[in-house]
């Protein structure tokens, strides 16, 4: 990035911390993983993921991911009143309560896999916030009351989404130096598949059409004003001079603050070189948000799921991620992205753990 403007002073050093994999590790990993007792390729994607977690980790084999930790972003979105969900605002702060209390997908899934769960606000309503007054557990890291109807008006300030982006890498900052070694991506927020399709749309420079999803299951009608909607949100951020090349603009006029914040989470996460699994959607955009502001950071992220949004699908062949699951979800909250937590995690022991040729006394194929 060009020298730093007070605003994004702090952005710029967290860019200036994440460096590459290291290209020689990777080798030797694969080196490592075809002399395992097994025919070569036979593992297929887990190879390749275990070959990314050594050259992010910068050793072979890379340590086995033992405490994982998703991160639940919270924030409401201004262009709900567009009609593009029809579930009500309040959920947000129901869904909210009910993370806290442990009830939700994503807890019991976490549960399953001994993850932490870190529920944080940084940007829900007035009348979500209400619903959890005075509840137990919920970090509260808002940086304003929702977004704008991105229709008409840009969701959130530059300064502000600067601000969210920096609360959601103080978020994975806290939970590495916790002893955190995965990190996976959370979200909620009513309407913000409707964000998420317009930051892919805008930033591939795609129709409305070919990323805009059903998200909690709506029907032709609203599938058709959703993606009305977000012609017009992209159509407004362009006219406003958010564009491909400044992917700050582009979170700021049409994304979310549980967007944003999710940048500064991946962001840190690469900086860290924690390797870090997104969940959906929401994640995938964001995802490719922090690939554009620090290209180097893809070297981190793993692709938990294919969500069945096809913004998700888009993103991650722009980010060239293969999705380690493809169940058909489509809940969000990082259910998809814990549930691929054991996947990164076999991946890791295979290289860790399985005998060589040479170590097991077992004859390998002759190559000649």
């Amino acid at each position: 990035m060009s020298s730093a403007s007070p605003d994004t002073a702090g952005l710029d050093d967290l860019i200036g911390r994440i460096r590459p994999a290291d290209p020689a590790v990777a080798e030797a990993a694969r080196e490592h993983q075809d002399r395992l007792t097994k025919p070569r390729g036979s593992l297929g994607r887990l190879e390749d993921v275990s070959v990314r977690l050594a050259a992010l980790a910068g050793a072979v084999p890379a340590p086995v991911p033992a405490a994982p930790a998703v991160a639940v972003f919270v924030g409401d979105h201004g262009v709900h009143a567009r009609g593009v969900s029809p579930w009500p605002r309040e959920v947000t702060g129901q869904m909210v309560a009910n993370f806290l209390a442990g009830g939700a997908v994503v807890n019991a899934l976490a549960r399953q896999v001994g993850a932490a769960v870190r529920v944080v606000d940084v940007g829900m309503s007035p009348e979500a916030s209400a619903v959890v007054a005075g509840l137990p557990g919920l970090e509260r890291r808002s940086v304003r009351a929702g977004t704008g109807d991105i229709t008409v008006e840009p969701a959130m300030s530059r300064a502000e989404a600067l601000a969210a982006i920096a609360a959601g890498a103080a978020v994975a900052e806290s939970l590495v130096a916790a002893g955190h070694d995965l990190l996976v991506t959370g979200d909620m927020g009513i309407a913000n598949t409707t964000a998420s399709a317009s930051i892919i749309a805008a930033l591939l420079g795609v129709g409305a059409a070919t990323v805009t999803g059903r998200g909690t299951g709506i029907d032709d009608e609203t599938l058709a004003q959703k993606v009305t909607v977000v012609t017009q949100a992209v159509a407004r951020a362009a006219a406003d001079g958010a564009g491909p090349d400044d992917p700050v603009g582009v979170l700021a006029s049409v994304g979310g603050l549980e967007h944003a914040a999710t940048v500064g989470f991946v962001l840190m996460a690469a900086a860290a070189r924690v390797p870090v699994v997104l969940d959906g959607v929401i994640a995938c955009s964001s995802a490719l948000v922090a690939a554009r502001l620090a290209p180097d950071a893809r070297a981190a992220m793993f692709a938990g799921h294919r969500s069945v949004e096809p913004g998700a699908s888009a993103a991650l062949a722009a980010l060239e991620l293969p999705p380690l699951l493809d169940l058909g979800m489509r809940l969000g909250e990082g259910s998809g992205g814990v549930l691929a937590v054991p996947v990164v995690q076999a991946a890791a022991r295979v290289l860790a753990e399985v005998a060589t040729f040479d170590g097991a006394g077992v004859t390998d194929k002759h190559t000649d």
